[in-house]
Formats: C-alpha cells, structure tokens, sequence
C-alpha cells in the first residue's frame, strides 16, 4: 500500500469490521466529524494497509494503539505522508478511535487509538476522533495491555524500533494483539 494509491473519497458514513486475534470489532465512522482522518482511515482500510498490523501500544485505563506496518520499507513510505488536522467535533470518550500524531500541526500519518476510557484531556490537545467502536468493545477492553508503554519509558516494544525492523521486532513479545483484516462496509 503506497501514499499515492490513497485517493478514495470515502461515503458520508461507513463501518469497518475489524478481524482481529481475539475476536472482532466495529468501527463506525462519520467522515464530516473529520473528513481528513475519515478519507485517510477509509483509503487505509481498503489498501489493506492494516492487515496484520499490532496493537503495539496498549495501556490500561488509557488507549490501545496500532497503525504501524510490518515491513520497513512500507513505515518509510508513508512517514511523511501527513494529513491535516481536523476540528476536534467529538470528545475523546471510551470507544473513540483517534489518529494518533505528534505535538506538531498536521503530524498524523497512519496510527490510531482506541481510548479504552474518557480521556476529554485530549480534546484540548487536538486528537480528533474520526469514529467509534459501535460493536465488540468488550474485544477491545480484552487487549494485552501487560507490556505498558513502549520503551524506553515501559516495557512494550519501541516504536521507533518496529518501524526500522518491523515484525521481527515484535517476536520478544507474544501476547501483543494482532488485526487479522479490515474490511469496510
């Protein structure tokens, strides 16, 4: 999946099923809560581009994250490949998938979370949710979180890490949840 494949224009509103180690999910998303995230969400889903993604960060009582690719070469692509901030339309509830980005504007590229609790602290900060978990939040709540945050602050994998190497990085630790597929409906 490349940067430049991503131009679909996503429906008013749309679901994606999540396949995922533990059992499934649904996401529904409401693409003018943030039409950037939501065209960028949608374009990744149909590529296919988090098809045996990991749930690499996941902490308890905050947000399970997943979004970074398995194969080097496909994190390099995509680094730079950004998308504008959206308006912050909906608050940073349990259940709410977000694109995960840096302190800078306009920093989000291909990660995303699931806050697992109300975090509204974000919405203050500029995390947009793009969606929600409409069904299976109790395969949600069931993601390892054991690891904690990544290191070098905890004792998950490194980020930085994972999108160097990609999955071999992630055989240290076994219990880390797995996206099987994605499809949109």
């Amino acid at each position: 999946p490349r940067p430049e494949n991503a131009t679909l224009q996503p429906p008013p509103q749309f679901e994606t099923v999540v396949e995922t180690s533990l059992g499934t999910f649904v996401v529904h998303i409401d693409s003018q809560q943030a039409p950037h995230g939501a065209q960028r969400f949608y374009n990744l889903a149909m590529l296919g581009y988090y098809d045996n993604a990991t749930f690499f960060r996941a902490i308890a009582g905050f947000m399970v994250q997943f979004g970074v690719h398995g194969d080097p070469e496909v994190n390099r692509l995509w680094k730079g490949a950004t998308i504008s901030d959206d308006p912050v339309n909906m608050s940073n509830l349990r259940g709410t998938v977000v694109f995960a980005k840096t302190s800078q504007p306009d920093s989000a590229t291909t990660q995303l979370f699931i806050n697992l609790t109300d975090n509204p602290q974000l919405d203050g900060m500029g995390f947009a949710p793009i969606g929600r978990v409409v069904e299976g939040m109790d395969i949600v709540d069931q993601i390892y979180t054991g690891y904690g945050e990544g290191a070098p602050r905890g004792q998950g994998p490194s980020q930085g890490r994972l999108e160097s190497e990609g999955e071999g990085h992630l055989r240290d630790f076994p219990l880390l949840t797995r996206i099987i597929s994605m499809s949109v409906r």
